[in-house]
């Protein structure tokens, strides 16, 4: 069974508003986010609330791309209901426990069930802990959801996705879940059995689920959030990055690199070696880099300063950053492709080797079938190879034209609002 894993997609930072390029440095406010731990009476929550306000539980975990997800469909979920009470549940010390209530999302935590529950069986520690961890965790979030009494719950898949969607299933509560690959993780595997709609990205998906669930199956796209698709000038996203003289460089090109969250060793060393030529042969190129904290001090040492250069740990907005780009280098993650589509942007990818059974190979391979990416993989990679790629995107306005058109036409930027569209559309029987 494919498990998926979900990619390289950025936590997402503004750039500083400088009018000068600048390089970050790394502080313990720039990497972490520090939030209070209080608790959420949500028995007197609902009794103060608009009865006929929707009530939600969305759970999601481990990786950015099952949490991107969940946040776009929550975001949607409290623009068409100002008053809907939504409440995340996750694993504690966890990415989705800082990343949802930063995003203004209530938050409660599970026991954790164990980094290596997808695949308990390789382990022999794993293989007696497991069912113990994971019981306690499905009745903690019984508990949740018995107080919280929502309406509807919503799985976007990872380990803490499942005791809360089994609690929901025992509860006999409407249960939808969204997958982001062409390939069903186990979590959303199993759990289609139970739910009342899944949600998938692409038709291929549905295929691989059981056919007892196929029927259920809705494809939507992936949910990208709401300030992806807020309009954003290029002119203005590169001041930001560059300043004013940015504006002033006619037929200026920007490339985004993208190199994940803690940072793609690969794909930052392939640059390192070539960046400052590539500068100094097209005086109207740019680089916006995201080298991914882990690497950031090291790249930080070994890159000269240049003012066509923006080097970044990580990029707060990274609309902005999209909104600056000509062309896009990064992994091949889910639902950074889908990002990729739905804003309309030429592609370099390079997958990952290391996630569970190839499921950024086969990412990138619908890229390149679909919208036309140039897909280079770790073992091609190098100095030699990422020029070549760049080059011959950057130097050709026909071939950036086309990738673009053919990623437009692919994407799928209202896919949250659908999302939640259909959610309400299942809960309103309840509401009348």
């Amino acid at each position: 069974m494919a498990i998926p894993s979900f990619f390289s997609l950025t936590l997402q930072f503004y750039p500083p508003s400088r009018l000068v390029p600048t390089r970050l440095t790394l502080s313990s406010s720039t990497v972490c986010c520090l939030s209070v731990d209080r608790p959420i009476n949500h028995a007197s929550a609902a009794k103060n609330k608009d009865i006929s306000a929707l009530r939600a539980v969305i759970t999601a975990g481990g990786t950015a791309g099952h949490i991107s997800s969940a946040l776009a469909i929550g975001d949607e979920l409290k623009s068409a209901d100002p008053l809907a009470q939504i409440l995340f549940i996750g694993f504690p010390n966890s990415m989705e426990s800082t990343t949802v209530p930063s995003a203004g999302f209530d938050f409660s935590a599970i026991p954790t069930v164990g980094y290596s529950s997808s695949r308990p069986f390789l382990c022999f520690a794993s293989f007696l802990r497991f069912p113990l961890l994971l019981i306690k965790s499905t009745f903690e979030s019984y508990k949740l959801l018995r107080e919280f009494k929502p309406q509807i719950v919503v799985g976007t898949g990872g380990h803490a996705s499942f005791p809360v969607c089994f609690a929901a299933a025992i509860m006999r509560l409407k249960l939808v879940i969204q997958e982001q690959d062409s390939i069903p993780g186990t979590t959303n595997w199993i759990l289609s059995l139970f739910a009342h709609t899944i949600f998938t990205p692409f038709n291929c998906t549905v295929s691989n689920l059981p056919k007892r669930a196929a029927a259920k199956c809705v494809v939507y796209g992936n949910p990208i959030r709401q300030a992806l698709r807020r309009y954003v000038s290029k002119g203005a996203a590169r001041v930001s990055f560059f300043g004013q003289w940015a504006g002033a460089v006619s037929d200026a090109r920007v490339v985004l690199v993208l190199s994940g969250s803690l940072g793609a060793n690969a794909i930052n060393i392939a640059l390192l070696n070539c960046y400052l030529q590539l500068l100094s042969e097209h005086e109207n190129w740019f680089f916006v880099w995201q080298t991914g904290v882990e690497a950031f001090d090291e790249m930080d040492s070994l890159v000269r300063s240049h003012p066509r250069l923006f080097l970044s740990p990580f990029l707060r907005n990274i609309s902005v950053a999209y909104a600056a780009a000509d062309l896009v280098i990064s992994r091949a993650g889910a639902m950074t492709c889908s990002e990729i589509m739905a804003l309309g942007k030429p592609s370099v990818l390079i997958p990952s080797p290391h996630t569970d059974e190839g499921d950024q190979e086969r990412s990138a391979s619908l890229m390149a079938d679909i919208v036309g990416s140039k897909v280079i993989t770790e073992e091609e990679l190098d100095t030699i190879t990422l020029r070549a790629a760049i080059e011959e995107i950057l130097g050709n306005e026909e071939l950036m034209r086309e990738m673009s058109e053919r990623a437009l036409k692919a994407g799928k930027p209202d896919a949250a609002l659908d999302v939640a569209k259909h959610i309400i559309s299942i809960v309103k029987p309840e509401d009348k």
